[in-house]
């Protein structure tokens, strides 16, 4: 994750770089601490797409797979559960706070610890 701050005047942008979308864990939504999108589905499939939804302004790369993994909160993440490609994202204001929220589209689930990803390369096995 990198964080980018552009000030000019008085003013700034803060944008929030992402080379993962970190979702955390579906037990999260059915506690109800976290919204559905803010979760990883609990049935995670190939070849579906499902929506997500992020507090900040974020960037994503939208044109290679990129993984997705569980977040635990504080930079710390799991291994890639899948591999991802960015179908739609946007940026809105909700209670004056900026989110991001999008569609992505489920390439592979993985269900090995063979490494899937060599830095943001993706790796076929």
């Amino acid at each position: 994750m990198t964080i980018n701050r552009s000030k000019r005047a008085n003013m700034g942008i803060e944008t929030i770089t992402n080379f993962v979308l970190a979702l955390r864990h579906h037990d999260e939504c059915r506690i109800g601490r976290r919204g559905a999108d803010e979760c990883i589905p609990e049935r995670l499939l190939s070849g579906q797409s499902y929506d997500f939804r992020k507090k900040g302004q974020r960037l994503f790369l939208m044109t290679e797979e990129i993984p997705l993994v569980e977040t635990f909160g504080n930079e710390h993440i799991s291994r890639p559960l899948a591999s991802i490609r960015m179908a739609e994202v946007t940026h809105f204001v909700e209670n004056h706070e900026v989110w991001t929220r999008g569609r992505y589209l489920v390439v592979e689930v993985f269900k090995d610890d063979a490494v899937h990803f060599d830095g943001m390369i993706r790796i076929r096995c």
